[in-house]
C-alpha cells in the first residue's frame, strides 16, 4: 500500500450531481499523510466488520438421518483436517480457510407450542432464523417475534453509515393479511425485526436497491425519467470524478475506474433485465417488477453484486438477505433438478429424493462462493473485505420432509476482522440451541454486554 504525502481526503466525501449521490471506495488517500505503518495497521482493525446474513429455507438434506449418515451438509470430521467432497458445502472448498461450519443445532423458538401453531412450521420460521424467538401467532397487525441478530448490529454500529442498514430478498413479499395456520404473512416475508414489533421491508428489485445506494434521481418521476434516457448516474457526476482523480496518485485512480466501471456495468445489467422485462415477451414469473430477472441466478447475483460495492463505498455494513419464501415451488435448473423447491423438500425419505434435495442445497451454496469471490478481490489496505465480513448462512428448519428444527444448516464465513479462525467444523451437543451460536457471534461484532439472545442457555464458541 502506498502512503500520501499530499492531500488528505476525508472517507465521507461523495461525488454528487444531479440526483446522483456516490459514495467513494477505499482509496490509500484516506490515510493521513505522514501515519505510520501501525497506525494505518490499527485503524484498519478498528473498522467496524461488515455483516451479511443469509436465510434459505427449508432446512438441508443432511438434516435427516440418511443425510447425516452420508454427509450432505456437514463434513464427518471434526475440528479441521475435514472433507467437503461429499456435503452440499463442497462449493466452498476455495474458502474453507475462512469457514467455520457449525452443524447439529436446534432452533426450538420454530417449533409449535399451543395445538392451534401445529402445522405451522413454514409460516413462522422465518422469523426465528435471525432473533431465535417465538413468534406470536396472529394474523393482525400485532405481531410480536424479537429484534433481529442483523439490527442488534445495525443499532450499534450501523449509525454513521448513510444507509444503518438493508434488506434484500429473492421472492415476492407483496401478500397482506394472513398466510396460513393464523399467522400474518410478515412473518413468512422479512428476517429482519428492529424490535420484537417492528419488521423490517425487504426490497425485491435490484433497481431499487440501486436507486437507493446511488441516491439516483431524488423522486420517482426524477428516476423514471432518468431511466427513459438510458443516462447512467455516473454521467451526472462527470465533473466530479474528473476533479477528485486530479487529487489521487496513479493507484488510486486505477481503484477508482475499476469501482466506477463496476457501478457501470451493474447498472447495464439492470437495464438489460428491465428491457427485456418490458418488451412484452412471456415472463417465468409474470407480475415480477420489471427490474427483477427470471433467472433466480442472475438476480442473486446482482443482489450480491450491490452488497459488494456497497460495503466498498461504506453506505452500509449491514445486511439481510432472504434467498427464498417458504413453501416456494420454485424450480432451479442450474441444480440439476426440475422439480420444486418445496415438493422437492418432502422427499419421503427416499435416498434418491434425498439426494436431489442435497443438489438443490448445493447449488444455493454455490451462490454465495460467488459473493465470497467477489469479497476477497476488494483490497483495502493490507486486508480484503472478505476479512472485514462475517457471513452467516443458514435455515431454521431441519429436515423439512417432517417440518422440524433439529439439526439446523448453519456456517459462517469471512474473517470478521480478526474474529473468526475459519477452517474448522465444530459439532455442538444434541439440543443445542441455535442462539448459543448467534449470542456468540453477537460478542465477537463487538456487543460483548449482551449475556442472553432469543432462548440461548449460554455461548456456544465458533473457536476450536
Amino acid at each position: 500500500m502506498t502512503l500520501l504525502t499530499g492531500k488528505h481526503i476525508p472517507r465521507r466525501r461523495f461525488l454528487r450531481g444531479a440526483g446522483a449521490t456516490v459514495a467513494l471506495p477505499f482509496l490509500d488517500a484516506f490515510v493521513p499523510a505522514g501515519r505510520s505503518w501501525l497506525q494505518t495497521a490499527a485503524a484498519q482493525s478498528l473498522d467496524p466488520t461488515r455483516l451479511v446474513c443469509i436465510e434459505n429455507v427449508h432446512g438441508a438434506a443432511g438434516s435427516t438421518a440418511y443425510g447425516a449418515e452420508h454427509n450432505l451438509w456437514a463434513p464427518a470430521t471434526v475440528g479441521r483436517n475435514f472433507d467437503l467432497t461429499p456435503s452440499a458445502l463442497r462449493p466452498l472448498e476455495p474458502f474453507r480457510d475462512t469457514l467455520t461450519i457449525i452443524s447439529n443445532t436446534d432452533v426450538r423458538p420454530a417449533e409449535a407450542v399451543t395445538p392451534p401453531e401445529i402445522g405451522g412450521d413454514h409460516f413462522r420460521s422465518s422469523a426465528t432464523f435471525l432473533t431465535q424467538s417465538h413468534p406470536k401467532q396472529t394474523e393482525s397487525s400485532d405481531v410480536r417475534s424479537g429484534i433481529s441478530l442483523d439490527q442488534l448490529y445495525a443499532q450499534r454500529f450501523g449509525q454513521d453509515t448513510p444507509i444503518p442498514s438493508m434488506q434484500l430478498c429473492i421472492e415476492n413479499v407483496d401478500q397482506a393479511g394472513g398466510c396460513a395456520y393464523g399467522y400474518s404473512c410478515v412473518y413468512t416475508d422479512t428476517i429482519s425485526w428492529a424490535s420484537a414489533t417492528d419488521p423490517l421491508p425487504m426490497i425485491r428489485n435490484p433497481r431499487l436497491a440501486f436507486d437507493q445506494l446511488f441516491g439516483a434521481g431524488g423522486t420517482r418521476e426524477a428516476r423514471a425519467a432518468r431511466r427513459q434516457t438510458q443516462r447512467s448516474v455516473l454521467d451526472f457526476i462527470t465533473d466530479e470524478v474528473a476533479s477528485l482523480k486530479r487529487e489521487l496518485d496513479p493507484s488510486d485512480r486505477q481503484r477508482m475506474d475499476r469501482y466506477l466501471a463496476d457501478i457501470r456495468e451493474l447498472e447495464r445489467r439492470i437495464q438489460r433485465v428491465e428491457a427485456r422485462n418490458g418488451s412484452g415477451e412471456a415472463r417465468e414469473l409474470p407480475g415480477a417488477p420489471a427490474g427483477v430477472p427470471d433467472s433466480f441466478d442472475d438476480h442473486v447475483k446482482l443482489m450480491f453484486d450491490l452488497q459488494v460495492l456497497a460495503f466498498e463505498s461504506d453506505m452500509t455494513r449491514v445486511f439481510s438477505f432472504k434467498l427464498s419464501r417458504d413453501a416456494t415451488g420454485r424450480v432451479f435448473p442450474e441444480s440439476g433438478v426440475n422439480r420444486g423447491f418445496h415438493p422437492a423438500s418432502h422427499h419421503g425419505e427416499r435416498e434418491g429424493n434425498i439426494e436431489d434435495f442435497a443438489a438443490i442445497n448445493r447449488y444455493h451454496v454455490s451462490l454465495v462462493t460467488y459473493f465470497l469471490d467477489k469479497l476477497q478481490r476488494i483490497q483495502e489496505g493490507d486486508v480484503t473485505l472478505l476479512d472485514k465480513a462475517m457471513v452467516i448462512y443458514g435455515s431454521p428448519m431441519g429436515n423439512p420432509n417432517v417440518h422440524n428444527h433439529k439439526r439446523c444448516p448453519l456456517f459462517v464465513a469471512g474473517g470478521a476482522n480478526g474474529r473468526l479462525a475459519g477452517n474448522l467444523h465444530l459439532k455442538a451437543a444434541s439440543g443445542t440451541p441455535m442462539a448459543n451460536v448467534m449470542l456468540d457471534l453477537i460478542h465477537r461484532l463487538g456487543i460483548d454486554d449482551m449475556d442472553h439472545f432469543g432462548d440461548s442457555t449460554g455461548t456456544l464458541s465458533v473457536s476450536a
